[in-house]
């Protein structure tokens, strides 16, 4: 099978085939007596380095006793792996790509989060994921209660995988003023929200910024961006987030570099880290009245 550049679907193969098999509980020298390969193989597509044929990875799929829709989609995702050309970039359009993105978010050393008119995914408080949610039952998908609690838990699971990593990451968020006003839920719900964004910026590897509505020359005005840093693993990808619909990824250095610059630009704008908190402090005292 080729090897060669961690381009984005391998790397969404390689972390999907490594959850399917931890969740099987089963190991990687399992796994390759599995398809009569050695476990170097293994972990060589595991690492985003290669790939497998059609009929290796429905065997694993068999021997992870994976389902029918997850099947699906890494099959899908073994055939765009083992493609040598693509364009420059990749738009995901297979079942449930939150969860792909979540492991990318799980597997970087260092990730930057922006949005603007919404508090970003891995700083909502519970209450918050579920206002969130709850707003789009019914809209995004048909009305249920079982996707919305599914929903919940992935994304507080999400949170947990990257916030509570046994190697800490550097997560860096930046949010707009416009997202700490938005009314989401209730006041009670915003007020609960700003202390969770206080209590997450005194950890020591997880850094709040807020850029104020009346700072001018903001480069990602109206849009939503994630930057992903693997160290010295992996090429560095950005994430264009979307409303609704397919994301786009970009994996080639032309074009992470401007936005990785774009990002650090909102940093520089964006508060630093203690006028940020008083400012957070004053919404809290708003939410009182």
């Amino acid at each position: 099978m080729p090897t060669g550049r961690q381009t984005v679907e391998r790397r969404q193969l390689g972390l999907m085939l490594r959850r399917l098999r931890d969740r099987a509980g089963r190991t990687q020298q399992q796994a390759a007596r599995a398809i009569g390969r050695d476990t170097a193989r293994i972990s060589q597509v595991e690492t985003a380095k290669g790939s497998f044929s059609t009929d290796e990875l429905k065997t694993l799929l068999d021997f992870y006793e994976v389902t029918e829709d997850e099947r699906q989609t890494v099959l899908e995702l073994g055939a765009q792996a083992r493609k040598r050309q693509r364009g420059r970039t990749y738009t995901d359009q297979l079942p449930r790509s939150f969860e792909r993105l979540a492991d990318l978010q799980a597997d970087a050393k260092a990730i930057g989060f922006y949005e603007a008119g919404v508090v970003p995914g891995l700083a909502q408080s519970a209450d918050y994921i579920r206002a969130v949610i709850e707003s789009g039952d019914g809209v995004w998908w048909d009305s249920s209660e079982q996707e919305v609690e599914s929903r919940i838990a992935f994304r507080l699971e999400q949170q947990r995988r990257v916030l509570e990593a046994d190697e800490p990451k550097d997560v860096a968020l930046v949010l707009t003023e416009a997202a700490v006003d938005q009314n989401v839920g209730s006041a009670s719900v915003l007020r609960g929200q700003v202390l969770h964004l206080l209590q997450l910026g005194e950890r020591s590897n997880v850094t709040v910024q807020v850029l104020p509505s009346s700072v001018r020359n903001n480069p990602l005005l109206g849009g939503g961006l994630i930057t992903l840093d693997f160290g010295d693993a992996a090429p560095r990808i950005a994430f264009v987030s979307v409303l609704y619909g397919s994301g786009i990824y970009h994996d080639q250095a032309e074009d992470t570099g401007p936005m990785f610059r774009a990002f650090e630009r909102v940093r520089d704008l964006a508060l630093d880290e203690e006028p940020t908190r008083d400012l957070l402090i004053d919404k809290l005292k708003d939410f009182k009245r």
